[in-house]
C-alpha cells in the first residue's frame, strides 16, 4: 500500500496521475489517500479519485497563474523579486578596476567577499551607454 497525504502528491497533472495510479493498481498496490475528497483506501480507479486529480491540477494551474500575475504586477511597479544583489555599484566598480589590472575572477571575489561566479556574472553585463 502507498499512503499519501493528498492525491496531488502523486503527480503534477491529471494524465500523469491517472497513469501512475493505473500502474500501481496493475501491480496490485493499493493507494491510501489521507486527506481531501478522495480520502480513503483505493484498490482501483474511481470517479472520486479521478475528480480529485483533476481538481488538484486545476488548483496548481491557478496558483501558478496568480503567482505569475503577481510577479508581472510587481515588475510593472519597478519591483524585482529575489535576494538583493551582493554587487553594489561600489563593488562593481572595484571589480571592473581589478579586472582591468588582469586580476583573476577568483581573487577579485575573495577580495570583495563574493563568489567567483558572482563576479563573472556582474562583469558580463555591459556598461550602460553614457547619456
Amino acid at each position: 500500500m502507498l499512503a499519501v497525504i493528498e492525491v496531488d502528491r502523486l503527480s503534477r497533472n491529471l494524465l500523469e496521475g491517472l497513469l501512475t495510479l493505473n500502474e500501481l493498481f496493475q501491480r496490485g498496490v493499493a493507494v491510501k489517500i489521507l486527506d481531501g475528497i478522495a480520502a480513503g483506501e483505493h484498490a482501483q480507479s474511481s470517479f472520486r479519485l479521478d475528480l480529485a486529480l483533476a481538481l488538484a491540477e486545476d488548483r496548481r494551474r491557478d496558483i501558478s497563474r496568480k503567482t505569475n500575475d503577481g510577479l508581472a504586477a510587481a515588475a510593472r511597479r519597478g519591483r524585482k523579486g529575489g535576494r538583493p544583489s551582493k554587487m553594489t555599484p561600489d563593488r562593481l566598480e572595484q571589480a571592473r578596476n581589478m579586472r582591468a589590472e588582469r586580476i583573476s575572477y577568483r581573487r577579485i571575489g575573495q577580495a570583495l567577499g563574493v563568489s567567483e561566479i558572482t563576479i563573472r556574472r556582474a562583469l558580463a553585463v555591459p556598461l550602460p551607454a553614457p547619456s
